[in-house]
């Protein structure tokens, strides 16, 4: 193994290859780590190359070569000879070419590491910050969430859902996906009777065997996943937190799977949604119960609410306070590091810059929480609904998608398989959409500002901001001084929930919910309408109509 790289950058295009976008991004890339390059130009022979390294006695030398991989390999052989012949060996020699030509570059020996154009900006700046590329396939990547963003950085994690109905295909499938290295995190998806009666076998109800996800039936079958996976680049695991028994599946997960974070919510999975039999403020109670637990055991948490209203409809505000009070929750029970996910393309029909203010204003509310002890984690995601049943069609939806989401400049990238309109994701779904969200994250050349200079988004976030602050006071006042801490108090969040405070359209008629808000896109927001006249309902308004 050779030193660690050292300061000065020699690049060529070799022989009669006449490419150079390449190698001029990789010299880019060094630059902006404080080398000093110096480029020979396209097509150059290999006498002039010999002499420039004599001249200008580079610490690297960097070629590229795109051309037949047949005529590259005669090129190398005198080049490796010329090498030996001057002593040249203590050099560090980089190659860069397409996937075949890399190939050939390998098979010399001569090269320290070799790129096939297909790795990650932020594997090359890894080489260059002095990780050599057989060391960095040698050590396991850190088997944490925290360590392992940092471990990536610049780049985000890709992170991505996997559950087959049949337990073998599943094993198999997380393998691959390890072997692939396309995907840092695997989500795994069990079914629904594993989600709501795991730990009560008997109320298993034997027609929903595999519906939704992997039949997970014993700890063991998560542990041989998990097994499975310890290939590759290992990536880490996570599990949905089940329906009930939450702090049980936390703790299993934890012992068998090593789980990367947990991701629970606030106010559903119960009668609202029809996920359990739970009423809202048993589940509350759950699921704050089990947010201690994380908190106690130091893992992140996820509590994945706010979304859980835009995909029925409610209006903007709603989500944006409902992302408020999940991460106040999460922080109240003693979470140290919390993972903010947001979910894009939301309702249906909200426009990207509408959807990027939303998010803003999310943003704005849950990091004024931030302290020592609580920081949060963006994470973004494509809307599952968002997505087309024709795969062709879908794969542009979620490139789109997914360069919008960049402007936040996420931690954690949540990918949403390409295929999901049509079929659940398998192995080969899962690493194809990961390369396309790769691609958009490689080729992300939008200043985030420019974007979110936008004067529409500016003028929409802070009206989010302004509306989601009266709603939480709304909710706050419903204890009248009966609860310490409205905000986090179970009864008062059901009772904000009961009477549409906290309210979608598709709640309507559920005995727990008053579902009597209504819902309009209007220029690209998702914003609350009289049912009478068709016309935007302040949040001023529809709270007055609710409290008076």
């Amino acid at each position: 193994m050779k030193s660690a790289i050292k300061k000065r950058i020699l690049g060529a295009s070799l022989g009669h290859c006449v490419h150079v976008a390449g190698i001029l991004n990789f010299l880019k890339l060094a630059e902006s780590q404080g080398y000093e390059t110096l480029f020979l130009g396209p097509a150059v022979p290999l006498k002039k190359l010999s002499e420039a390294i004599e001249r200008h006695n580079p610490d690297v030398i960097a070629l590229s070569y795109r051309l037949t991989p047949g005529v590259l390999e005669k090129l190398l052989e005198p080049f490796k000879k010329e090498v030996k012949k001057n002593e040249w060996q203590d050099k560090i020699f980089i190659f860069g070419g397409t996937p075949p030509a890399a190939e050939k570059a390998r098979k010399t020996g001569l090269f320290d590491a070799v790129f096939g154009g297909q790795e990650p900006a932020g594997e090359v700046i890894s080489f260059l910050k002095g990780h050599i590329e057989e060391a960095k396939r040698e050590e396991i990547p850190p088997q944490n969430l925290i360590d392992r963003i940092t471990f990536k950085a610049p780049s985000p994690l890709l992170r991505h859902h996997f559950g087959l109905p049949d337990f073998e295909q599943t094993k198999r499938g997380a393998r691959e996906i390890a072997l692939s290295e396309a995907i840092d995190i695997i989500s795994l998806g069990p079914d629904q009777n594993a989600q709501e009666s795991f730990f009560r076998p008997d109320e298993m109800k034997k027609e929903q065997d595999g519906a939704g996800g992997v039949p997970l039936r014993k700890p063991e079958d998560l542990e041989v996943i998990y097994k499975a996976s310890r290939c590759g680049n290992f990536p880490l695991l996570r599990c949905y937190s089940g329906t009930r028994d939450l702090v049980k599946w936390a703790e299993m997960s934890f012992k068998t799977i090593n789980i990367a974070w947990g991701a629970i919510p606030l106010c559903w999975y119960n009668q609202l949604d029809g996920r359990s039999g739970r009423t809202p403020l048993e589940s509350i109670r759950e699921n704050q119960k089990t947010m201690r637990w994380y908190g106690e055991h130091n893992i992140p948490l996820e509590v994945n609410e706010s979304h859980h209203w835009s995909l029925r409809e409610a209006p903007d505000s709603i989500a944006v306070a409902a992302a408020f009070l999940a991460a106040y929750n999460a922080k109240k029970m003693g979470v140290k590091h919390y993972v903010a996910q947001y979910m894009f393309n939301t309702p249906a029909g909200i426009s990207p810059p509408m959807d990027l203010a939303k998010m803003l204003a999310k943003i704005e509310l849950i990091e004024s929480l931030h302290e020592k002890n609580f920081t949060t984690i963006r994470q973004t995601r494509t809307g599952l609904s968002s997505l087309s049943s024709d795969p062709d069609i879908a794969k542009g939806e979620l490139a789109g998608s997914t360069l919008y989401q960049m402007a936040l400049k996420p931690k954690i990238v949540h990918v949403v398989g390409f295929c999901e309109g049509d079929h659940a994701a398998t192995p080969s779904d899962v690493i194809s959409s990961a390369k396309i969200v790769q691609g958009v994250i490689n080729n992300f050349s939008l200043e985030s500002q420019i974007i979110l200079n936008d004067s529409r988004i500016k003028k929409r976030k802070e009206e989010l901001v302004e509306e989601a602050k009266m709603l939480l006071q709304a909710i706050k006042s419903l204890s009248s001084g009966r609860a310490e801490d409205p905000w986090s108090n179970p009864r008062t969040i059901a009772q904000a929930i009961k009477i549409g405070l906290l309210d979608a359209p598709h709640l309507c008629g559920n005995p727990f919910a008053a579902g009597k808000t209504f819902t309009q896109i209007i220029n690209g927001a998702c914003v609350a309408v009289d049912l009478q006249s068709g016309k935007p309902l302040k949040e001023k308004e529809r709270i007055s109509r609710i409290l008076n």
